[in-house]
């Protein structure tokens, strides 16, 4: 059966229009198959692909996963592909930080040699879904990898919301905004935010105000099973709402948002096991000089 993977490379760099065509010819010699997205097909070198398809959730149908050249937000945005098709997603990091890619753009080949060997696991990443409405009218839904944020519309205003969990209510305050994250989300801008950071392994739900003017303020961790929800003062000013810093709703005041755990999860590609305290240190250089383990027995 022939195997074939879909590429989803962030063309603005010349580094990953570079690395996308070595990729690709070692997918080739291996005789896996490589389609393309249609709006990144004319940055790349025609001999790269062997299909181009459109954006959308059938662009990765069929595919073994989505392989990723670029930061967090490209591989963002390749799990909005990869998620309806239900296959994983491998990251190659060309950004800064890239927390989310499991691989550095100078192990790439690495990285392609383990996708050629089935030599790799997946890990499913909780997701939430999201419902919008105004007076008892649905106005959107969508769903996140990282975090749903209802923020104020305008710098110069202040946003007065209610936060409710599992239908009661839990402080009102004017801020800039409300977070609410996935554990994989914690890492993203929940943590540029202030907020914990929570491991992958723990089933729970984040819920972060932003800049807040309220005595009680603090990060809340919830159930998973938690139904959080975020309304906006009827007599206030709009919000709005964005899903992974990639798609915005306006919202109305009065306008109810609400945050559950997603029912379908986002696959991501570990190529060796590792814990995520690793990853922690190594992606955020954080200081771990005189650690001496624990004491052997």
């Amino acid at each position: 059966m022939t195997r074939e993977v879909l590429m989803v490379v962030h063309t603005g760099r010349q580094a990953g229009r570079r690395i996308a065509h070595e990729a690709a010819a070692m997918f080739a010699d291996a005789g896996i198959r490589l389609r393309v997205l249609s709006d990144e097909a004319p940055d790349l070198d025609a001999n790269c692909y062997d299909r181009v398809v459109e954006p959308g959730p059938d662009a990765a149908k069929g595919v073994e996963l989505v392989f990723v050249l670029g930061g967090d937000g490209t591989l963002l945005r390749a799990a909005e592909i990869a998620r309806p098709a239900r296959v994983p997603v491998l990251g190659v990091n060309m950004g800064r930080v890239g927390f989310l890619a499991e691989a550095d753009s100078e192990h790439v080949a690495d990285a392609v040699r383990a996708v050629v060997r089935r030599d790799y696991q997946v890990d499913e990443r909780m997701t939430v879904n999201i419902v919008a409405s105004y007076r008892g009218e649905v106005i959107a839904r969508d769903w996140a990898l990282n975090e749903a944020s209802v923020e104020k519309s305008s710098r110069e205003r202040i946003l007065d919301v209610v936060v409710e969990v599992d239908g009661r209510p839990v402080s009102a305050f004017g801020c800039d905004g409300v977070l609410c994250a996935t554990p994989t989300g914690s890492t993203a801008y929940a943590f540029s935010a202030g907020g914990p950071v929570i491991w992958p392994e723990v089933p729970a739900l984040l819920v972060l105000p932003s800049n807040a003017h309220a005595l009680f303020s603090r990060p809340l961790v919830v159930a998973w099973t938690s139904v959080v929800a975020v309304e906006i003062a009827a007599d206030g000013h709009p919000a709005v709402l964005c899903c992974d810093g990639r798609r915005t709703v306006e919202l109305p005041p009065g306008a109810r948002v609400e945050v559950l755990a997603g029912d379908l999860p986002v696959g991501l590609v570990r190529l060796r096991p590792a814990a995520f305290t690793d990853r922690l240190t190594r992606k955020f250089s954080l200081p771990v000089q005189g650690w001496r383990g624990p004491l052997d027995d």
